[in-house]
This record gives C-alpha cells, structure tokens and sequence, in this order.
C-alpha cells in the first residue's frame, strides 16, 4: 500500500553539504522537510536516498517517495543559492520526469534551516555574501545588539526600521560600532524658513541720540522679529515706555536685542531702569559684561544674582543702578527682603518659558508678581518684554501675562538632525571624531565648522575635553568669569574646534557653532524637555557663518542616569525629536502654593491674595494660607519670624521642618545640609 503524501503546493530544493533539503509547504505552511541524495545512473541523476526529518529524528523513504512528491507538486523551486554543478544535476535529474523548475532567490539561512523563504528585491538584506529573508536578519540583529547590551524598544526599532530601509545588515552593525554613516544616522532635516518682513532702518528709529548713535553704528536694518516688535508698539508714540510684548522667535533670530533697545531707551529717556532677568548667573554675568561694554559710558550696570554675591571687580550690587542684570532669584530675593531698587520702568524677562519647570516655574511666576506689585506700589509701572525660542501655546500665554504677541517662525538655516548609539566609553570615539570632521571643513563664508558639546556635568565636561584631539575647552559655571571670557574669545576668533558645555547653560551658550553634539539628554538628574532640546539645537548654524547647522544626538539605549528617570535614553531620544512642543504653564502642588503664598504675605500683607490670583498658575490661596497658620509661618496675615526666615532662604516647607528638627537635635550644620541633600536624591 502506497503512502499517503501531503498536497503539495510547492516543493523546494537547496544544496548544502553534498545533499539537498526538500521542503514541501502548502498554504504557506511548511508541511514536509526531508533531505535528499542523488545517484548517477546511465539515464542520468536519480534520487539515492530520501529521508524525512521528524521532531524525533529522520526516517527514512523509499526514493520514490520523492518523485511521487515532486509530481504532485503545483511548483517546483531550486534555490539560487544552491552551487551550479549541484544545481545542473537537479535540473537534469527532474527533467527524467518531465518535471520543470525555476530558480529562485531564496533565505539561505532559512534553507538551511529547512524553511522556504522566497526573497525579492525588495525584501533581500544582504548578509555577508547573500541575501537573507527580513525575519532572519532581524534575528541577526538581535544577536548583535545582545553582544552590546541591553536595547530597548525605541531604539531596536530605529534600527530595525533602517535595516528594513538599506537592506544592509553590515552597515548596521558597523553603525553600532561607531561608524558615522551620515545616512544612516540622519533621522531629518529642518528646512530653513524665511517669512517676509520688511525690514525697519535703523536710522528711521526715533530713539535716544546714544542709543541711536550705537544702534546705527552695529546695524542698518533691524532683523525682521526686530521690526514686528517695533511696528507692533515696542516704542510708544510721542514718548514714554510703550506695550508690553511676549517675543517668541528661535535662537539666533535677535530677539534679545528687542528688550534691550526698549529698556535702554526708557532708562536713557528717563523713564525708569531697565532690569534684565534671566534665569541663571552665568548668563547674567555674560550679559552684565555686554551691556558694560556697551552703555557703561551712558548708563550705570550693576548687577544682581543673590543675597551676598559680589561682582569680579569687588563692586557690590548697586541698587540706584540704570540697568540692573539679574537671576530670577537674585531680583526674588531683593524682593523678599524688601530692598528698594528704585523706579524700575523696563523688565525683560529672557526665557520665559521657566515658567513650566518644576521648582524654578512657580519661583519665576511669584517674582514676576511680585515685582509687579513692587512697580505699582511706586506707581511706576513699567514695560514688561518676554522672550523666549520655545513656546507650545504662545497666544494663551500673550493672554495670561497681558501681552502683544510677536512671533517669528523663521530657522536662518536648515538642520541636518543625526541620531548614533553608544555607550560612554565609543561617545568620546565619536565626539572626537565629529569634531575634527567638522573643523576641518570650511563654509561658503570662509569660516570652519566648530562644535557645541553638551553634557550633563561638569566633570564630565572636562573629561570629553581632554578627550578632543583639536583644541577645546570646557565651559560651564564653575569656571571663573576670566576664564569663561577667554574661552568665549578664542571661539570667537575661531581658535578652538569645540566648546563642552553643561546643558543647564545652553540658554545663554552665545557661540556662532555650526555643529551641536548631545552627549547625554540629561540636565543633571532630568532629562531634558522638548523646549529645552530644542533650544539647544537651535545653536547649530549661524546664518551670517554657516550654510546649515548639524546636530548629532549619542544616544546609549536602556541608560538613565538617576533611579527618579523613568524613561532610558533611546526612549527620550525619539521623544524628543517627534514630540510637540510643550505647553508653558505653572502648576502648583501644596508646598509650591505654600511658599509662593508665603513670599506674597511678606512682600504684600493683606494684597497677597491679589498678587496669587494674577499669577499664571493656579494657586489655592485658602488652602496655602491654613498651612501657613499651621505650620507657624505666620500670625494672621503677617508673616512670623521663622517665616521671613524660610522665604529669604527659598526654603520649601519640608526643607524648612528638616533643618529645624535637625537644629533642635543639636546636629552639626553639614550633618543638616547632607540630610537635605539625601532628601532631594529620593525624590
């Protein structure tokens, strides 16, 4: 009795080892693996042996078990893969029976696996020498990334997406080796963006004749976010400050000059001093210097970033100032503790969009309240202009902080946006070589192409560059205010390749780079936001140095620097480059409504509830203020001793409570400071 074979819908053949697979698959499904051995006869091949594997073992077939398959088969399919000479005698062998078969582009892991696995032009990755099905190289990578450690899902799937695109398993793993194949690390590119503003002149400026004198002397037409603002009512007409603003452009588009032109002319008229907030001292100290060397021989600057800081010159901050620099903090405090700082007729805040970070959000939103009472209470109430690159809903912001928007989309210069992977150890390979690339290379403008690095310390800023081949050199807070100049210098004058920055810096980082490279996506134990990731890749590409800025993010897939982080670095990596920009606004827990609430009672008494209802966040005054009375910080609506105290301090309650009971326990005062700092690490 013959056996019973299965329909066969194709049968296909592929040599390896002097024998020949043959898999029967029907309905796609694999129904029949067996192996078959020829033998010469006068007639020509024929089948020897034949045997079918099973999960057990194989048994074996009479060989016309072989030849009854192969007639019943629909199709009959060789490998390509399969060696000529052993594929001739296939060829000549069925054709004994009459029988027909094509050759076909085939799996050859999969083959030798037993599996029939047709692959196309369009579905063919190269490996080695051959062409493999999609699965098997997936399955390849897997094994090579199992080789570097752990990827998580965001970034196999980038590498899987672009293995599926080139069709090259080589050109992948030799990415994760480090190779810099600019189309396999470029994710997009940002067109550049040009609106049509007609351009306001200078001269036709209706300024004060030293301001005009310098303004005239830098420009002949204003850049175009520069003439919306001014055609938009930045100067009053007939005199005296003009409206308030909120300017949103990106990086490099010259809104800065916007608050300066309006402040400077207001204190030079007469009208007030300017005072200039940003939210970190190393950008007022940067920008304390540039208005110095500006004005100083017109206007008086001081500035002002905290309770007892002193400038480098020895100078204490000067309160009848004409242009007061500060931190947010640094004016906070001034505020707080009830210092006059005279008739104050510009404020421009630069960055605004703070107001959405965790602890230094609701700090900003109370000093801009505050220092609006402050203004009012003097009956001087001065121009207010904010600024800022990265704003997701900037007309409900205009709205809140009641302000004439100025927005300007426009990107001087297309970004190329590249995306690596690498641990720590092959980022510094990486940087290196990314620095020297771009060095070496030199605009249409004539300038070389130099680097912003960004990471997230200041140790590791010194690490990456020792590392650097070209010169460079760290940059970052710690660095004295010399030091710091020197370095911006010698960027300036194009003798360093790079600059390695901490990414806290990256607001006021003012270098004309061609290239930003993020080390980490870190700022400190954060990662960063969509409106500070963007921001600093809006350092690459100045349009009056460079054809287009580029930017190189390396990325070490399932890294997170502190156990807080949620996310690992490949999963904020393509967070970051596909997300939306992010809402600016201020949210307010108990601790953060109590200590706003708090530094409103000590600035304002009774009033403090009408300066937290102006303030962009929603704070729960009742709520706050019965925890005030509880807690002792205050006696009615005035504030208690130890009140004054935490708000002079910038103390959250629960740090408060944590230095009294550390004080009535008679601790050490470090023992009391490393408590705090244990605190913050297991928040």
């Amino acid at each position: 009795m013959s056996e019973q074979l299965p329909q066969v819908e194709t049968l296909f053949l592929h040599e390896r080892d002097g024998e020949y697979t043959v898999v029967v698959t029907r309905d796609g499904q694999r129904v029949l693996r067996g192996v078959l051995e020829l033998k010469e006869t006068d007639a020509g091949p024929r089948p020897r042996r034949f045997r079918v594997k099973r999960d057990s073992g194989e048994e074996p077939r009479q060989p016309d078990v072989f030849v009854d398959l192969a007639r019943n088969a629909e199709r009959i399919r060789i490998s390509e893969q399969t060696d000529t000479g052993a594929r001739d005698r296939l060829t000549e062998m069925l054709d004994g029976y009459q029988l027909d078969a094509k050759q076909v582009r085939t799996c050859r892991y999969c083959a030798n696996a037993g599996r029939y696995s047709p692959v196309t032009s369009d579905t063919a990755v190269k490996a080695d020498r051959d062409y493999i099905c999609q699965s098997c190289a997936k399955r390849e990578l897997e094994r090579e990334l199992s080789f570097k450690g752990q990827f998580t899902g965001a970034a196999q799937d980038r590498l899987e997406d672009l293995l599926f695109e080139v069709q090259d398993l080589e050109r992948i793993t030799n990415l994760l080796q480090g190779n810099l194949d600019p189309d396999l690390t470029k994710f997009d590119t940002i067109s550049a963006t040009v609106e049509d503003v007609d351009p306001v002149r200078t001269d036709e400026l209706d300024l004060h004749p030293a301001l005009a004198e310098r303004v005239t002397g830098r420009f002949d037409t204003l850049l175009p976010v520069q003439s919306l603002s001014v055609r938009n009512g930045l100067f009053a007409d007939g005199g005296g400050a003009g409206d308030d603003q909120l300017v949103v452009s990106a990086t490099a588009t010259g809104k800065t000059l916007v608050g300066e032109l309006a402040g400077v002319n207001n204190a030079l008229n007469g009208d007030g001093k300017m005072l200039f907030l940003v939210p970190l001292v190393a950008l007022a100290n940067q920008k304390h210097e540039d208005f110095e060397e500006r004005y100083g021989d017109v206007l008086d600057v001081t500035i002002r970033v905290g309770a007892s800081r002193i400038n480098d010159d020895g100078n204490r901050f000067d309160p009848n100032a004409d242009v007061i620099v500060g931190t947010y903090e640094g004016i906070d405090h001034a505020l707080r503790t009830g210092k006059d700082m005279g008739d104050i007729g510009t404020v421009v805040i630069d960055e605004v969009h703070t107001l959405k970070e965790g602890e230094r959000g609701h700090r900003l939103d109370g000093m801009i309240s505050r220092l609006k009472h402050y203004t009012e209470e003097r009956n001087s109430p001065a121009q207010w202009v904010y600024l800022s690159a990265t704003v997701g809903n900037p007309e409900w912001l205009a709205g809140q902080l009641g302000a004439t928007l100025i927005e300007f989309e426009e990107r001087p210069v297309p970004i190329e946006r590249h995306v690596t992977f690498a641990d720590d150890r092959e980022k510094l390979t990486i940087e290196n070589r990314l620095v020297k690339r771009e060095f070496d290379t030199k605009s249409s403008k004539g300038y070389r192409g130099q680097t912003i690095i960004f990471t997230n310390s200041r140790r590791r800023c010194h690490e990456i560059s020792r590392k650097l081949e070209y010169d460079s050199a760290p940059y970052h807070a710690g660095l004295d205010y010399r030091r710091r100049k020197t370095v911006e210098r010698q960027f300036g004058d194009q003798e360093l390749a790079a600059v390695v920055t901490t990414a806290a810096l990256a607001a006021g980082v003012d270098f004309p780079a061609s290239q930003v490279v993020f080390d980490t996506l870190a700022m400190g134990i954060e990662w960063l936001s969509v409106q500070e990731f963007e921001q600093m890749l809006g350092r690459a590409g100045r349009p009056d140095y460079h054809d287009e800025g580029t930017v190189y993010m390396l990325v070490e897939p399932d890294c997170s620097y502190h156990n807080s982080m949620e996310m690992t670095e490949d999963e904020v990596a393509f967070k970051l480059l596909k997300g939306e920009m992010e809402d600016v606004t201020t949210v307010y827990d108990e601790s953060a409504a109590a200590e706003e609430t708090l530094a409103n009672i000590v600035v304002a008494g009774k009033r403090a509830k009408a300066l937290n209802d102006r303030m962009l966040g929603d704070v729960p005054t009742t709520h706050a203020v019965g925890k005030l009375l509880e807690w002792g910080f205050i006696d009615g609506l005035s504030p208690t001793p130890l009140g004054r105290a935490v708000t002079r301090h910038f103390l959250a309650p629960d740090d408060a409570f944590r230095i009294l009971d550390g004080i009535r326990a008679g601790d050490e005062p470090y023992d009391i400071v490393g408590d705090l700092e244990l605190a913050d690490e297991e928040l």
